[in-house]
C-alpha cells in the first residue's frame, strides 16, 4: 500500500517536473496549491542558479588577464549589484502586478502594466547608464581602487554600466513571464543568455 503511494506520488511529481520543462498552460488558479507551487519554483529555482554563473564565467577567464584586471571587474560587479538589485525589485513587483490581473482573467490589464513596468525601468536606466559611463572612473576609485587598476578598468566599468538596460530588462521581462504563470521561457531565456556569455567571454577578452 504504501509502496504503491510512493510510486504514485514519484510519478506525480515526475510529471510536474516534465510540465514546468515544457512551460505547458496552467490555470494556477484552479486545482492544487502544491502543483502549482512545483511547477512555478522549478524553473525559477534554475533560472536563479543560471545567474550566478554569470559572474563565475567572467571572474574565470579575466583571471587569465592578471591581478590587475580581476580587481577591476571585481569592483565593478560590486557597484554591479546595486543595479541587480534594482532589477530584481522592479521585476519582483511586475511579477506581483500582473500575477493578479492574470488571476483576475485580465489579460489586457496585465499587458498594459507590463509595458508601463518597461517605459518606467526604460526611464530610470538611462539615466544610471549616462551617469555610470560618465563618472566610471571616478566610481572605481570612490572603491579604493589603485590608479593602474582604474586605468585599466575604466573601459569595462564604462561597458558595464552603458549595459545597465539589458540588466534591469533581463530581471523585469523574467518577472513578466513569471507573473504571467509562464516561468518556463524566463528560465529559457537565462538558458540562452548564459549560453552566449560563455561564448563571448573568451571571445571579446582575448581581443577578437
Amino acid at each position: 500500500m504504501r509502496s504503491n503511494q510512493h510510486t504514485s506520488r514519484l510519478s506525480l511529481f515526475t510529471s510536474l517536473l516534465k510540465q514546468s520543462f515544457r512551460g505547458d498552460e496552467h490555470d494556477y488558479t484552479q486545482g492544487s496549491i502544491r502543483q502549482a507551487i512545483i511547477l512555478l519554483a522549478i524553473p525559477m529555482i534554475l533560472e536563479l542558479g543560471l545567474e550566478s554563473i554569470f559572474a563565475v564565467v567572467d571572474m574565470f577567464f579575466v583571471g587569465k588577464l592578471g591581478s590587475g584586471a580581476i580587481q577591476a571587474v571585481g569592483l565593478t560587479e560590486s557597484v554591479i549589484t546595486i543595479i541587480y538589485t534594482l532589477g530584481m525589485g522592479l521585476g519582483m513587483g511586475t511579477t506581483a502586478v500582473i500575477a493578479r490581473r492574470i488571476g483576475e482573467k485580465n489579460p489586457d490589464a496585465a499587458a498594459h502594466a507590463g509595458a508601463q513596468a518597461i517605459l518606467i525601468s526604460f526611464l530610470i536606466t538611462v539615466a544610471i547608464s549616462i551617469t555610470g559611463f560618465v563618472y566610471a572612473p571616478h566610481i572605481l576609485k570612490l572603491m579604493k581602487a589603485a590608479p593602474e587598476v582604474v586605468r585599466e578598468g575604466e573601459v569595462f566599468a564604462r561597458i558595464m554600466f552603458s549595459g545597465s538596460l539589458v540588466i534591469i530588462l533581463l530581471f523585469l521581462i523574467n518577472g513578466i513571464f513569471r507573473g504571467a504563470g509562464d516561468a518556463a521561457i524566463a528560465m529559457r531565456s537565462l538558458w540562452i543568455a548564459s549560453g552566449i556569455n560563455i561564448i563571448l567571454c573568451p571571445t571579446l577578452i582575448n581581443g577578437y
